[in-house]
This record gives structure tokens, sequence and C-alpha cells, in this order.
């Protein structure tokens, strides 16, 4: 039984906002995050798409969810499906600003939010595939600043951790 998550961050672009008049953000890459105890992120970081370009990072992870040896993960995935009102349910991927090597002294700096919810993907049984789903300004929370196409494919996970819970 294949118990993992996969994601896969294919591409992002950005719509017209303060990042692509900010000159000082000129590199970017992408982490995702499960809850607290995962981040993955590109090991690339590209530079920032201009004007309907896109930047394609085509990167994959695989996040392992079984029994045996990934107890929290899967315990994390099973209090998604068990409660409800679980605010953190969803993978989150930040867009990151990656300073230029000649300015060492400026920090990463998170730029945009974009989230995909498991649980949504568990109650219409159906994994996210080649999907764009909004980046959300990380000052400005109603405003979208791009679009990040992902993949995750967690229904089979899900399913199995689900089938657990009822045989608990």
């Amino acid at each position: 039984k294949v118990e993992k998550i996969r994601i896969k961050i294919t591409s992002l672009g950005l719509t017209e906002s303060r990042i692509t008049a900010d000159e000082t953000i000129q590199q970017l890459f992408v982490e995702c995050r499960l809850n607290s105890f995962l981040a993955e992120e590109t090991p690339l970081s590209l530079p920032k798409p201009t004007g309907g370009q896109r930047i394609h990072y085509n990167y994959s992870t695989v996040i392992n969810v079984d029994k045996e040896d990934n107890h929290a993960e899967r315990e994390y995935l099973k209090s998604i499906l068990l409660k409800p009102d679980l605010p953190a349910d969803s993978l989150k991927f930040t867009v990151v600003s990656d300073p230029p090597e000649d300015e060492q002294d400026l920090e990463c700096e998170d730029i945009g939010f974009a989230y995909v919810s498991l649980k949504e993907i568990f109650q219409k049984q159906r994994d996210i595939i080649e999907q764009d789903i909004d980046v959300f300004d990380s000052q400005d929370a109603n405003t979208v600043i791009g679009k990040l196409t992902v993949t995750v494919e967690a229904l089979n996970a899900l399913r199995s951790v689900h089938e657990e819970c009822k045989n608990d």
C-alpha cells in the first residue's frame, strides 16, 4: 500500500502588484510546509517572472506517512479527518524572496502564501493535479499576487488513514 503524499511545484506566475514593482525582490523559491514538522523547499531560486511570464520549478517531493516510520505525520492526518474544526488542515506553500548574493545583509522574505486543503481532497475524493492555486500577499491576505501550479496527490494516503480511524 502506497502511503505517501506526493507534491509537485510546477510553476509560478505573478500578477502586477507590489511584488512585481519591488526591485529588491529578484529571486524566488517556494517552500512547502505540512503543519509544524515538515518543510521542503525548491532547491533553486529562480529570477522573478515579469508580466505574464511563468518561472518553472518542476520540483517534486514525497512525504511518507506510513505507520511504522512516520507516526507523527500519520497522527496529524488522522486529526485532520477526525477534527473538523482543525484550522491547520492545509499544505502551506510560501513564496520566498531570496536576496541576491551581493546583498547578503538582506534576509529571505516571505512574500506570498498559497494553500491546499487536505481535508478538501478527502471530502471531494479528488487529488489536485497541475492546478493553479492563488498566491496571497503576505502583507495583505485579501490580495492575490499570483498563481502557483501544483500537484498534491494525497487521496490514497488519506483513505488509508481514514480506514485506520474506522478500525481504531
